[in-house]
């Protein structure tokens, strides 16, 4: 898991008059709306002792801990602390990490990071947003699995044929090959191809069958974008495109959100919505049956211990874009947080932590680029 990318926290009508305990990255969040209904999202440990922001109130621009009523800002400072008294002078160092944070594409999305605004990785764009012509769905689920296997499922073309049965012949055609993947890197933080296969028509769907009423070849393009979001572009026909976005957040090593962005420019119909949330769920409990069953659970640190071929090319570019980030000193050091869970409250740094010193909370142990080399390098044995 790495600091410094766009997480998506929630959906934006998810957040109400409530503060809302948000699992990422193996640590709590707390996100709440102040009275001006900006969006906030900072750590939810509360720097007195220990106390779970998510538990308590919202005050004005604050949120209030349920334990001993320290008020923090959107900014993670200190307002308030009660036992001292009204006029109290309020040290700095009572300060918690907060997080950048957009609403954009019917999503909360959370900078969990320390780099500065000129410096970060943008959010992957959804370009169809808002533009006439096209229409949205926003659906979300959760996966008992490590999201670098979700995102190399999601630009691995050669499953189709055998996991979906909307997207390929189960295996039976004896002609079935991956065809040739043009390569393409629609921006600095990810890659991507472009191919043509085989697929069933929609004659299954009444819906739907209009749109693809016979079988054959399908122009498809999919990419990753950072480590955890994935572009998915499907032309069914000359006229009608589904465009996704899938939008990760590991809540841990072991588990993660996902939420998918499902843009179209056919069937616009509102009454059609449902139809195309059923049919994506139904593609991606699919996915979520073969992933949660990989073994090992986590990706190898080394290619030499999958066989690879040609189909794999993007698992590998993907792959080299997290040695990458590795050497930034970005990967969470996932086996010291474990060793010290319970003894050692951790926090993701929030850009502040570059200007000011003095903080309660440990910043969340890192590999180094030394350190993520080394792992390696064990794992040839």
């Amino acid at each position: 898991m790495y600091i410094n990318f766009w997480y998506p926290m929630a959906r934006t009508e998810e957040l109400t008059d409530k503060p809302m305990k948000v699992g990422a990255l193996g640590q709590d969040f707390v996100l709440f709306r102040d009275e001006n209904g900006d969006t906030a999202c900072i750590s939810n440990t509360c720097t007195h002792r220990g106390g779970s922001l998510s538990g308590g109130k919202i005050k004005g621009n604050c949120i209030e801990c349920p334990y001993h009523g320290w008020q923090f800002d959107a900014d993670g400072n200190v307002h308030r602390v009660p036992s001292l008294g009204k006029n109290a002078r309020i040290p700095g160092r009572t300060r918690i990490d907060a997080y950048p944070v957009e609403e954009k594409f019917g999503l909360i999305l959370a900078f969990l990071g320390d780099l500065p605004e000129d410096q970060r990785p943008p959010v992957i764009d959804v370009a169809e947003w808002d533009q006439d012509g096209w229409r949205p769905t926003i659906q979300d689920y959760t996966l008992k699995a490590n999201y670098e296997r979700s995102v190399e499922n999601g630009i691995d073309p050669a499953h189709n044929e055998f996991v979906h049965d909307t997207h390929g012949f189960e295996g039976e055609d004896e002609e079935y090959k991956v065809d040739e993947m043009r390569i393409v890197e629609p921006s600095g933080w990810g890659k991507g191809f472009w191919h043509d296969f085989n697929a069933p028509s929609l004659t299954d769907d009444n819906q739907m069958k209009d749109t693809r009423p016979d079988s054959g070849k399908l122009e498809v393009g999919t990419g990753f974008h950072g480590p955890n979001q994935v572009w998915t572009y499907i032309h069914l026909s000359d006229e009608a495109w589904i465009h996704q976005y899938l939008m990760e957040r590991p809540i841990d090593d072991s588990s993660t959100h996902i939420y998918l962005v499902c843009m179209r420019n056919s069937f616009l119909k509102p009454a059609m919505d449902q139809n195309v949330i059923d049919r994506n769920q139904y593609v991606a409990d699919q996915d979520v049956k073969i992933i949660e069953n990989l073994n090992p659970a986590l990706t190898p640190l080394t290619n030499t211990r999958e066989f690879m071929t040609p189909s794999d090319k993007c698992i590998l570019m993907y792959r080299e874009a997290l040695k990458e980030w590795d050497a930034n000193g970005w990967r969470i050091d996932t086996d010291t947080v474990a060793r010290n869970r319970r003894k050692v409250a951790y926090a993701v740094p929030g850009p502040a932590r570059r200007q000011q010193k003095g903080w309660v909370l440990d910043s969340i142990p890192l590999l180094g680029a030394e350190d993520a080399a080394k792992l390696k390098l064990k794992a040839t044995g």
